[in-house]
């Protein structure tokens, strides 16, 4: 899936967004407004994890999107 019609379609996805990585608040959830970059620093911050980690998970649930 191409990470501009993710962005585009932010508040419809941003439930399934927020299953996957549920330690992340609503407001930040609204800060990162579909941005990969940010996705990827907050799921480091909040989870602890590498820049390639966080990375791989997005990568993983990107694959799983369906439009």
């Amino acid at each position: 899936m191409n990470w501009d019609r993710i962005e585009g379609n932010w508040k419809q996805l941003k439930g399934n967004v927020k299953e996957q990585w549920g330690k992340i608040t609503d407001d930040e959830f609204d800060m990162i407004a579909g941005k990969r970059d940010q996705l990827a620093g907050r799921i480091q911050e909040s989870y602890g994890i590498s820049k390639d980690e966080a990375e791989r998970q997005i990568a993983d649930w990107e694959e799983r999107q369906k439009f």
